[in-house]
């Protein structure tokens, strides 16, 4: 990722964020069920995820939230705090294929800035979204 934000930076609406490349491993999808306790069986157990009309296992959405906030805070640096997300789920995540991240500034104001959020795979949109942070780094910078 590049470096982090600093009180020098400028933001500016569309602005864009570096993409960031998600790897969709069968272990980082069972693992991150577990890890946000979704015992659900559609996302370990690839029998009873196609018994269930899926075509293998496929990833929760407390992950999908938790990797659209990572890839803002990359971006945003270590002061930032996430304000709000908002998330709409499309094509599934499978395993094997690869989510590429991608976003761009949609406002600023003050210290808050919106970032518009796309995670897309080989199937499509995984997840469009807003995520609004506040950069506590944008602070006397005369917006």
């Amino acid at each position: 990722m590049t470096s982090h934000l600093t009180r020098e930076a400028a933001v500016r609406t569309g602005d864009e964020l570096p993409p960031l490349d998600i790897p969709l491993t069968r272990t980082l999808i069972v693992a991150t069920a577990l890890a946000t306790r979704d015992f659900q069986d559609v996302h370990h157990d690839p029998a009873l995820a196609v018994q269930r009309g899926s075509k293998d296992i496929f990833m929760n959405i407390l992950t999908t939230n938790g990797l659209v906030g990572r890839f803002v805070t990359d971006w945003a640096g270590p002061s930032a705090r996430l304000r709000r997300i908002r998330v709409r789920l499309g094509a599934p995540n499978y395993p094997g294929d690869t989510m590429r991240l991608t976003g761009a500034v949609a406002a600023v104001d003050g210290t808050r800035v919106v970032v518009d959020v796309r995670g897309a795979n080989s199937l499509g949109d995984h997840v469009t979204g807003t995520v609004e942070v506040d950069l506590p780094a944008l602070q006397g910078d005369g917006r």
